[in-house]
Formats: structure tokens, sequence, C-alpha cells
């Protein structure tokens, strides 16, 4: 690492805003390099703050077609501007993860069902630009100009997400091309997108079977919209493909290439669920906060109970580290190449753990706000009921984990001293590697740096020191008491070795973007006492699972630790960060 520690990497600490760790719509303090960039985000703020809270929960709850929404975006340009790579769009153009990120935190706090049409447009898009058909891109990024939406056709009701089944078949036609037959479901915008990328198989090939991914027009009159499977303001499709004509114009990828185009996209967009959570839990935090702060029960205000005050200080800590982990995630994912492929762990990371963290933030706002959680006029009441499904989509958290343990020997064990120490990446760059990622296999061979490092940087903090020891134990186990092949093989071990896995990585990305946000050490300190708590729950599971061996059960016990408790570092805490969040936003009525 040629000497450099990550607390050096630190950009600035005293600037302005420097140290406000969440989202607040009224005081937006990312900083772009173009102008552009932020008029995206004030004008996205100002569609949902001028119409008001009242009328956001009343469209929730009527399950209303976010027609406007559509028309903000295509008025002001925004997917075009965010989602067109520089070299088919205008000036303001291009593929920037960095201020994707913030878009999608945005209308995340605003709500599940507007972050979706722009995550399921993102998908729709990358089979589009990872193709090498130009026509087809030409015509991608004028839809996108006009106001388009787009869909990713993959899933299908029998067989899900899996990649490699298909029961959607192209024929070749009589008159050329081909002629595709079959259904699609769970596919957002198909009721609506002009081209739906739709991933299926071409019949009559020899051997193995030839994939393809086509563009397909909902509005075309052999594309038939079944039904809407979901009963929410988004329109998620069962469609069906009639003898639906498929040209040579139409195919954006064929045999393995489609495969590959399907993961890919997917590597891209799920890190996008994270933001989503993110965006989601904070809105709920400023409502639930505010609420507690301003509430009598027993004599007392809700924040003196000590159990409340753990509560929202635990809450607050844990979003706080989903920030922070996203956000240097987009460092890999910008600075990706195909000699650095540490990104193909970092995006599932996001949204494996950043998820699953965003449910744990709200179940314990709830236990604070109780019944007000499921009032009609709070946000909170959207947000309970569709945090859940972040952690589902793009692949459950069972299979985001068990892709990170393909990483696990060589993230531990090998460190590449050569990789390049990552910066911040908020530059206005085209994320053009993004789209020319190549086959998906030879993950077990991808290199990473030493995760030691930024530990080292902040060792004399007691609560990182402290899961350092863990992270000894559980490197010792793997060493000395290796799973053996049925074991890798059993999902359940699996999941249980992954989750204390994933803890590292996820505590490597906290610790290196710490001094790049100004994140002040007792905050740092706090964050690691809820991921001690969190290994030593994973210990005890894997303890107990049936295919764990008798040492291997003794390792996992010996990793338990008690974290470093000081009421100082809790106290400012609360005074410093929490309690100050006491109606710091609140949604325009």
């Amino acid at each position: 690492m040629n000497g450099v520690t990550y607390a050096q990497l630190v950009l600035d600490p005293h600037a302005p805003g420097a140290t406000l760790m969440l989202l607040n719509p009224n005081r937006l303090q990312r900083k772009y390099p173009d102008g552009r960039s932020g008029e995206i985000m004030a004008s996205t703020v100002e569609f949902f703050e001028s119409r008001g809270k009242a009328r956001l929960k009343h469209d929730d709850h009527e399950r209303a077609w976010y027609s406007e929404f559509l028309d903000h975006v295509a008025r002001e340009r925004i997917f075009a501007s965010l989602l067109t790579p520089a070299q088919y769009g205008a000036d303001d153009c291009r593929w920037d993860t960095y201020r994707i990120s913030e878009f999608a935190e945005i209308i995340g706090f605003y709500g599940l069902s507007y972050w979706y049409p722009f995550q399921v447009t993102a998908l729709g898009l990358g089979p589009i630009w990872m193709s090498g058909n130009e026509d087809a891109k030409r015509k991608a990024a004028a839809q996108l100009e006009a106001g388009e939406v787009f869909a990713f056709g993959l899933s299908e009701q029998t067989h899900g997400a899996d990649v490699y089944q298909t029961d959607l078949i192209l024929t070749p036609s009589e008159n050329g091309g081909w002629t595709a037959n079959g259904e699609k479901y769970y596919i957002g915008n198909a009721n609506v997108a002009r081209m739906v990328s739709t991933f299926g198989k071409i019949a009559g090939t020899s051997g193995d079977p030839e994939y393809v991914f086509f563009a397909a027009d909902s509005q075309h009159e052999r594309f038939e919209v079944i039904k809407n499977v979901v009963n929410s303001q988004n329109f998620v499709a069962n469609y069906a493909l009639h003898d639906y004509p498929v040209t040579e114009a139409d195919i954006l990828h064929r045999g393995p290439e489609a495969f590959h185009a399907a993961l890919n996209t997917v590597n891209v967009c799920k890190y996008n669920l994270g933001w989503g959570a993110i965006g989601m839990c904070t809105h709920a935090l400023y409502e639930s906060i505010t609420h507690a702060s301003n509430r009598i029960l027993y004599g007392n205000l809700v924040t003196d109970f000590s159990h409340v005050r753990r509560l929202l200080t635990d809450a607050y800590a844990r979003l706080v580290a989903m920030r922070l982990v996203a956000t240097r995630a987009c460092d890999y994912m910008r600075s990706a190449s195909a000699q650095d492929r540490r990104y193909l762990l970092y995006s599932p990371l996001t949204k494996a753990k950043i998820t699953s963290e965003g449910e744990r933030v709200i179940t314990a706002l709830w236990d604070v706000i109780a019944a007000k959680g499921v009032e009609k006029d709070t946000f909170f009441e959207t947000v309970a009921r569709e945090i859940g499904l972040l952690p589902r989509l793009e692949g459950t958290v069972h299979i985001n984990i068990g892709l990170l343990g393909k990483f696990m020997p060589n993230y531990l064990f090998a460190p590449d001293a050569a990789l390049p120490l990552i910066g911040r990446r908020d530059d206005a760059a085209d994320d053009t590697f993004l789209f020319q990622q190549g086959p998906t296999g030879g993950l077990g061979k991808v290199r990473f740096h030493d995760w030691r490092a930024p530990f080292d940087s902040y060792g004399h903090l007691p609560n990182v020191a402290l899961l350092r020891e863990q992270i000894d134990v559980l490197t010792e186990m793997l060493a000395t008491a290796t799973p053996d092949a049925a074991q890798q093989k059993d999902i359940d071990f699996a999941f249980g070795v992954g989750q204390l896995f994933a803890t590292v990585p996820y505590a490597q990305l906290i610790l290196e973007e710490a001094p790049l946000s100004g994140v002040d050490e007792a905050l740092l300190d706090e964050m690691f006492a809820v991921l001690i708590r969190d290994f030593n729950t994973f210990a005890v599971e894997l303890s107990d699972k049936a295919a764990t061996t008798d040492e291997q059960a003794r390792h996992a016990l010996r990793m338990i630790r008690r974290p470093a408790h000081d009421p100082a570092r809790y106290d400012q805490i609360w005074k410093d960060h929490v309690l100050p969040l006491n109606g710091a936003y609140q949604m325009r009525p």
C-alpha cells in the first residue's frame, strides 16, 4: 500500500457538512464537478416536497400509478442524464455511479415505489449498453431523451431468476428472423416500456442451449400484458409473447454472451438496492426520533427511557454504517477494470448486508414508536410494509452471501500488495467498464488488498481491536478446521460461515470510508460495538448448525467478545448525533 494508511485518505474533515452523516433533503451536501448533477437532485426533492406528505400517502394507499413522477423524470431528462453513457447522449449524460447512488437514495427516501421504476429501467438498459448492437444503443438513447422507461425481462414464474432455465423460445421464421413465444414474470415497467430486454433461448441449436437477449416492445400487438402480479403503485408484469416477430435488429446478445449479460447487469444494479434501503431508513429515522422526542409516557419523555436511547442509538449507528459501506463500495465500482475486479465482492455485499441491516433498523425504530408505526398518515407505515422487499430482490440474501464465499480464500489469506489504493471517485467520469465486464467466471481468482490495513489505522479504538480479535479466530478456524466439501455444499452451514465472513469486508469498507466522510472516532467505535454483537450472534448460530464439527463449534464460541462499553462515548453520540435529529427534517404536509 506504499506506506499509506487509510486514515490519511481523508479529504477535508473540517469542510461544511463533513460530519453530517445522513441525507437531509433540506440540506443536500454532495459536491459535484458539474452543476447539472446538483440540479437533478434538487429538482427531484422539490417534486416530492411540493406534492407533500398527504399526497404521497394518498397515492400509496390508492396504489396510484406514478405517471406524474415519470412525467417529471421525462421533463427534467433525469434518466437520460443519469443512465445514458457519454458516448450516446448529450453533454450532461454519463453513467456515473457516484451521482446515481445519491439519486437512488433520494427516491428511496420518498418511497420504494419511486425507486423501483428507476431500478428496473437501469436493469433493462444493462443488456443494451453491454451489446454490440449500435443501432439498439442509439434507439435506447433516443428513448431516454424522450422520457421512456425500460424493463428487464429475465424472471419467469416457474424458474424465478434462474438464468440457466428459460421457457421463452425463439423459433426460426420462414421469412427470416424468429418468432418468440413464452411468458415472463415479475417484470417491472413491462406495461409501458418500449424496449424490454428479454432473455430467452433459440430453438434448434445443438449441444448447449443458445441463449439470447432481444429487445421487445410492450406496445406491440403480439406482446400481451397478462396482469400486474403485485398490489402496489408499481406495475410488476406477467407478460406473454405470442408469435412475437424478432429481427436481427432486435438481437442484443446470442450464446454465452447473453448469459454473461444477464449476470453482469445484475452485478451493476444490485448495488442500487443498498441505497434504496438507506433512503427509506433515513426518512423513517427522522420521523421516529421526532415522534419519540416529543411524547411523554408515565411522566417521562420517551427518549429518557434507557431502552429507547439504546434502540435509537443502535439504529443510527447501523444506518450510518450502511451509508459508509455503500459510499465506499462506489469507489471500487467506478475504479473497476479487467485487472481490478474487487467490485464483484462489494456489490453483492452492499445488496445482502445493507438491505438486511435496513430491516434491523426499521425493527428497532418500530419498537420505539410502536402503534404509531401502523398509522396510515405516517411515512413509517409505508417503510414497514416495504423494507423487507429489498433483501429479496436481485437474488435473496442467502444467494448473495453464498456468492461472497467464493471470494473468501483470496480475501482473507492471499492479499495482493500490487493493487492500487483507491481514493474518492466523485469525478465526472463515465463508468464504461461496467458495460465491458466480459465473462462472469473466475470469481475465485479475484484478488484483494490487505483487509488488515484499515484495521491497523484504527487499531487504537477498543471495539475495532476487539472485532479484529474475532476475525483472527475466524481465520484460524478456516485454516485449521477447514470446512470440507460436504459442508461447503450445505447451504445452511455455508450461510453461517458466510455471515461471519461478510462482516469483515463490511467493517473494512466502514474503516476506509470513515476518514473520507469525516466520521468522529466515538461514533466509529460505537458502530464496531454493534458489529461485535452481530458477530457474536453469527458465531453462536454457527456453533449450533447440525453440520458444524465439534472443533469448528469450539472455534465459533471462542470468537465471542464483549464490546467495550464507554458511558461517556455513548452519551456523546446521543447528544451530538442522535438527539439533534429531533425536528431536523419533516416532509412538507
